[in-house]
C-alpha cells in the first residue's frame, strides 16, 4: 500500500485515522503500511510524529513491525485457533490430559465455612498462609522468595510478564512441541514464537544471537506437555550460562508439575536479570481453583502486582486460603510424594510395556504424558479410535517438530495398559492415508 486517506497531522489523529480504517476493514490482514518518512511525507508532518502514531498502533496490538517487511496489520485476536478437545463416546480417555481425581484432596465444607468470609470488598489482597507456603517452595527450589505473587492461574501471571516485558511484534521463543494455550497467547498479545528444540532432557539451548534477540524465553522444566522431559543438571547449567549473556531476555519459569516432580531443583546461579518462576496448583490440588505462585525480579513483580490492581485486583480469597489449607493437608500428610509416585508409576508402566512391544521411548520423563512420533498423525488417531481409545493428535502443539500423537496417562488403569501398549505399537504401523 502507498498511501492512506488522512487528513490527520498529530501523532494520536494519524493512529486514529488508521485504526478507524483497520476497524471498517479498508485496511485488511497484512496489509502493507507506508514506511515512516513516507508517509511523513504524504502528510506534511515531521517522521517523528508518524513514528509515534505507528508506535500507538503497535502497542494497541492493531500492526506489527517486522523489520524488512515494514508494518502491517495484525492478525486479529478472533484468528486464534480453538483447542478443546471433546471425548468422542465409547472410547478410553487417553487425550483430554485430565487428572485422576482420587489423586486430588478432597475439600473440607466445614473448614471453609469456619475461616473464609465473604461478606465484604474489604477482604482482599494475599492470603499469608498461601504466600508462606509459596515462600518455603521458592526456597526450596533454590530460588529468592522476597517478591512473591498470586494469580489466578499459570497463564494470567505468564501474560502479564509479557505485556511488562515485550512489546507487539516481538519474538518470544517457546518449545517445540508446546503447550497450545501458550501459542494462544502469544497470538493474542501480538508476539511472534520462536522455536526451541527438545530432547529428552528438555529445551535445548539456542544460539547466543537468536537468544539475545528475543524478547522472552519460556522453559518448562519439569512433565514438560506434551513430550513428558524434564530438565537435568547439566541442561541447567548450559540454560544459565547462556541467560547471562542474554541480560535483556526475560525468563519464564512455567513448573507446573513442582512438587510431583522428582527432577533435579532448578540451579540458575546467578539468575537472570529478568525472571519469573510460575506455580501452577493444578496439578496438586485441582484445575478449577485457578491459582497460581509466583516468585520475580523486583522490578517485573511491581510491575505485575500493578497490572493486578488495575485489573481483577486480588484473586478471591476463598480459593487462596483453600489452596493453602489443601496444600498445607497434603505436604502434612505426605499426600504430594505419593500422588507424584502413582502418576510417575503409570507412565514408566506404559513406557516399558511399549519398549515389549518395539516401540521405543525415553524412559527419563515423568508427568500425565507420552510424545510418540508417528508416520501419519490422523491414521494412527483413527486406528487407535477403532479399538476404543482416544489420544490427541500433535499438530496442535507442533510449530515445526514432526508428526506425533500425545497420550495422557492421568486416569490410566493398571490393569488396561498392556492392552493399550498392544493397541499402540499396531495403530504406529498405520498405513499413511492416501493423497488425492
Amino acid at each position: 500500500m502507498n498511501t492512506l486517506l488522512t487528513n490527520a497531522s498529530t501523532a494520536v489523529e494519524i493512529a486514529n485515522a488508521i485504526e478507524q480504517q483497520i476497524r471498517q476493514g479498508d485496511l485488511l490482514q497484512n496489509a502493507s503500511l507506508p514506511s515512516v518518512r513516507d508517509l511523513a511525507r504524504q502528510l506534511a508532518v515531521s517522521p517523528n510524529t508518524v513514528a509515534g502514531a505507528y508506535r500507538m498502533l503497535r502497542d494497541s496490538g492493531l500492526v506489527t513491525t517486522d523489520g524488512r517487511r515494514g508494518t502491517r496489520v495484525s492478525e486479529p485476536a478472533s484468528a486464534i485457533a480453538e483447542h478443546g478437545f471433546v471425548l468422542p463416546a465409547g472410547l478410553g480417555d487417553m487425550a483430554s490430559g485430565n487428572l485422576d481425581a482420587a489423586l486430588l484432596p478432597t475439600p473440607d465444607l466445614d473448614w471453609l465455612r469456619r475461616n473464609v468470609k465473604q461478606n465484604g470488598f474489604d477482604q482482599f489482597g494475599d492470603d499469608p498462609q498461601l504466600l508462606g507456603l509459596a515462600s518455603d517452595w521458592l526456597d526450596s527450589q533454590q530460588l529468592p522468595n522476597e517478591h512473591v505473587g498470586v494469580y489466578c492461574g499459570a497463564l494470567d501471571a505468564v501474560e502479564r510478564a509479557l505485556r511488562a516485558r515485550c512489546r507487539p511484534g516481538a519474538t518470544v521463543l517457546i518449545e517445540d512441541p508446546c503447550w497450545p494455550p501458550l501459542r494462544d497467547l502469544l497470538a493474542g498479545l501480538q508476539l511472534k514464537p520462536g522455536v526451541l528444540g527438545m530432547d529428552e532432557h528438555g529445551a535445548l539451548v539456542p544460539a547466543a544471537e537468536v537468544l539475545r534477540g528475543a524478547a522472552a524465553v519460556v522453559l518448562t522444566p519439569r512433565a514438560q506437555n506434551p513430550t513428558g522431559c524434564s530438565f537435568d543438571t547439566p541442561r541447567w547449567q548450559q540454560w544459565s550460562a547462556a541467560l547471562q549473556n542474554a541480560p535483556h531476555t526475560l525468563l519464564v519459569i512455567d513448573d507446573h508439575w513442582g512438587p510431583l516432580s522428582q527432577a533435579p531443583t532448578i540451579e540458575l546461579q546467578p539468575l537472570p536479570q529478568h525472571w519469573l518462576y510460575v506455580l501452577s496448583t493444578s496439578k496438586f490440588i485441582g484445575p478449577d481453583l485457578r491459582v497460581s505462585i509466583t516468585g520475580a525480579s523486583v522490578s517485573l513483580h511491581r510491575e505485575m502486582q500493578r497490572q493486578q490492581r488495575v485489573g481483577p485486583r486480588w484473586v478471591s480469597l476463598l480459593l487462596q486460603r483453600l489452596t493453602a489449607h489443601l496444600w498445607s493437608t497434603m505436604l502434612q500428610a505426605g499426600r504430594l510424594t505419593e500422588v507424584g509416585a502413582a502418576y510417575r508409576s503409570r507412565r514408566q508402566s506404559l513406557v516399558e510395556a511399549l519398549e515389549l512391544m518395539g516401540v521405543s521411548l525415553s524412559s527419563s520423563g515423568e508427568g500425565l504424558h507420552l510424545w510418540l512420533p508417528v508416520i501419519d498423525e490422523t491414521s494412527t488417531v483413527q486406528a487407535l479410535a477403532s479399538t476404543g481409545w482416544a489420544v490427541q493428535g500433535g499438530s496442535p502443539f507442533r510449530l515445526q517438530s514432526g508428526p506425533a500423537v500425545r497420550v495422557s496417562v492421568g486416569n490410566l488403569a493398571q490393569a488396561d495398559i498392556e492392552r493399550l501398549a498392544a493397541d499402540i505399537a499396531s495403530a504406529m504401523q498405520a498405513p499413511r492415508r492416501r493423497v488425492y
